[in-house]
């Protein structure tokens, strides 16, 4: 083989098992630690007020990314959180079959959790290091197709096996101690072969701290709070999924809770398959969809039909839980329909915090009018740290709230709390050209 067609291949090397590596440890924390207490009998108030505190890594990661350009090459830091995470995964399968399991494994939950979200910073910042602009560019869709197989993979072909388990073995805290073993495994695994198998890059070594490290860090955040648009950009951040923070964290409950409390009575199985899988290829399509139809006409003029599809079939929830249907064929359909439209309309979000980050964000800011921001990177961190606390922040009385209001009338007000989502989007000024390809 010639040398340019080796050093072309390299990339598929690492980047397919480096982004489905980083997307498993939050699938874990996000999903599977759901299904898991909800499982063993934990309620819906402790689950949703719980795992919401998991999404806190992720809020603050900005503050301490700085750290990972500063100590140590990027590909040590990937290497070294890998082995992490796969003692932390370690853990949890022992700590699962415990008296004390609720206690323990969300200590460890909460340090995976960090540990993950080190990792997204490293990473990100690894593959701009080991790869020309070309070629980061030719392998953005490679790298956002093998985190959604994570996702797949994670609440579809875990969550079956984990349900699986539990039906052959009767114990349900084993079932999940013997998949928990299964991803330590695994990660060690994937850090051993991202040892042998990352580029050396010579950009990755650490940044030298200069003697106005500190300050200079500080006049990035500030830049961003500068921004002349900063309450409006804040309010359509933190409000956007404001419905749907609150719904994700109850659909696996309402799937898997018996028809007699008002759920759908699926076994483990089922919403392995259902939400895990179908529902999840039905996410990355309305993403892929979404994505292409901006490029075409512009994130101005498309943001509110995005937003109505990503909104409206939040009904399809109000409709499973009135009916209570028993084909899982028929439920599987349904939320196809919710996550497509997820994933359409969420686009229009992940597109303006591009936006923002890159300095078009419609107003003079201390980045320039529409002009380039030299720190976009930053910027975009921020964004998406916001966007973290906007998950996690309703979410916490989703549980409870559904105790109180039965699932049906949950879901009718999940479908009343977009409307917080469409006043803020109706203050922000877009840059018309923004995400429209040229002509």
């Amino acid at each position: 083989m010639a040398p340019s067609l080796l050093t072309a291949a390299r990339p598929w090397r690492w980047i397919p098992t480096l982004y489905f590596a980083q997307g498993l440890p939050y699938v874990v924390v996000m999903t599977l630690a759901v299904v898991m207490y909800k499982n063993l009998g934990v309620s819906n108030t402790e689950i949703a007020l719980l795992t919401s505190w998991l999404y806190l890594p992720w809020v603050i990661k900005p503050l301490w990314g700085p750290l990972v350009d500063l100590l140590g090459t990027k590909r040590r830091w990937i290497v070294a959180l890998q082995f992490v995470v796969g003692a932390a995964l370690a853990c949890v399968a022992l700590a699962v079959p415990a008296p004390a399991f609720l206690q323990t494994t969300l200590v460890i939950f909460w340090l995976m959790a960090f540990a993950s979200a080190t990792h997204d910073i490293a990473a990100d910042g690894f593959y701009m290091l080991a790869q020309p602009p070309a070629a980061q560019a030719a392998f953005v869709g490679v790298r956002s197709t093998f985190y959604r197989l994570a996702m797949i993979g994670g609440q579809g072909g875990l969550v079956y096996l984990a349900g699986h388990l539990a039906q052959r073995t009767g114990q349900v805290a084993l079932a999940w101690a013997w998949v928990f073993g299964l991803l330590a495994l695994l990660f060690v695994a994937a850090a051993a072969y991202h040892q042998w198998a990352l580029p050396r890059p010579s950009a990755d070594r650490p940044v030298p701290r200069s003697a106005t490290f500190w300050a200079d860090f500080g006049t990035v955040f500030a830049a961003f709070f500068r921004k002349k648009e900063i309450v409006r950009l804040l309010a359509f951040l933190l409000l956007y999924r404001f419905a749907e923070a609150q719904l994700l964290k109850l659909v696996t409950p309402f799937l898997l809770d018996p028809t007699s409390a008002g759920g759908l009575g699926l076994t483990t199985q089922d919403v392995g398959i259902a939400y895990g899988t179908v529902g999840i290829s039905a996410l990355t399509l309305g993403g892929l969809l979404g994505g292409w139809v901006i490029s075409r006409g512009g994130l101005k003029r498309l943001l509110w039909p995005l937003m109505i599809c990503m909104h409206l079939p939040n009904t399809v929830f109000v409709a499973l839980a009135w009916w209570q249907p028993s084909s899982l064929w028929l439920v599987s359909a349904a939320v196809a329909v919710e996550q497509f439209g997820y994933g359409f309309g969420f686009t229009a979000y992940m597109v303006y915090m591009l936006m923002v980050a890159g300095g078009h964000d419609g107003a003079p800011g201390t980045d320039g009018a529409g002009g380039p921001n030299p720190h976009k990177t930053a910027h975009y961190a921020l964004c998406t740290g916001f966007m973290a606390l906007g998950m996690m922040l309703p979410g916490m009385g989703a549980g409870w709230l559904q105790t109180q209001l039965g699932y049906v009338n949950f879901f009718i007000w999940a479908c009343v709390a977009t409307l917080p989502s469409f006043a803020a989007a109706a203050l922000l000024r877009i840059d018309p050209a923004f995400g429209r390809k040229a002509d």
